[in-house]
């Protein structure tokens, strides 16, 4: 059996005490109540003070939870309650479309896939809920990119590597793709990530109009685009559901 890092469970029951009050805690208070020695908790805090997960005031020289902390939690909290959201919705896409359905968020330089909905059919499928996705060459990471400032950022930063011979990785046309995508509200990957495969997505905004996400379906190229062009009651069905999931989340009407 594998054994737990000390440290790590050292930091994390320190974390777990910060969070408890309500008030600050001094060097001492935190070493005598986890039964450590003064120079291994201050350690300890050095390093997670470091990494803006405790923070230290001036005056008192006590610490407590930092602004890093805080930020992961409410990432946890608004993926959760996205995803809370769009449930029924993201079921009702794939019913409608008879297509896989995804929802994706921004996670470092790619699309992390949150929620997967089976294609209402008989095929094996595997699930691809935690899977990445890159931002440059996905219908969701297009759509990201178009409408979230950072993801714009990441994908222009990170390496756009051509997948297929379909890849759009020049930087001047990419830009080009993204002002397409904002003109006609969705985005669109024909045979760019995968051969044989087909995606189409918009985005999903919060209460306050911010992109949180994007959610689209995927599918064969030759059900998705049998006549060359994008059926439209698709792009339709999965821009009703971005609305959709929107709404719920506050944003209005758009």
């Amino acid at each position: 059996m594998a054994r737990n890092i000390q440290s790590l469970e050292r930091a994390a029951a320190m974390l777990r005490l910060l969070a408890g009050g309500e008030r600050r805690l001094g060097l001492s208070d935190i070493a005598s109540s986890l039964g450590l020695a003064k120079g291994t908790a201050h350690g300890i805090l050095r390093t997670l003070q470091q990494e803006g997960f405790v923070e230290q005031d001036d005056a008192s020289g006590r610490y407590q939870l930092g602004a890093e902390l805080l930020r992961l939690g409410t990432t946890y909290l608004d993926v959760h309650e996205l995803r809370a959201r769009a449930l029924v919705w993201t079921d009702d896409l794939a019913r409608s479309s008879g297509e896989s359905v995804y929802l994706g968020v921004l996670h470092q330089q790619g699309v992390l896939i949150v929620h997967h909905v089976f294609r209402p059919d008989d095929s094996r499928q595997v699930l691809e809920i935690g899977a990445m996705q890159p931002l440059h060459s996905t219908a969701l990471g297009k759509v990201l990119a178009a409408y979230d400032p950072v993801a714009h950022s990441e994908a222009l930063e990170s390496e756009r590597k051509p997948f297929t011979d379909r890849t759009v990785y020049d930087a001047e046309d990419f830009e080009h793709l993204l002002d397409i995508t904002r003109a006609r509200g969705y985005a669109a990957d024909i045979e760019e990530t995968w051969e044989g495969v087909a995606s189409v997505a918009a985005p999903i905004h919060d209460r306050r109009r911010m992109p949180v996400g994007a959610v689209g379906i995927t599918g064969a190229v030759e059900r998705l685009r049998p006549d060359g062009e994008l059926r439209p009651e698709l792009i339709a069905a999965v821009r009703d559901c971005a609305r959709a999931v929107s709404r719920d989340l506050g944003a209005g009407r758009f």
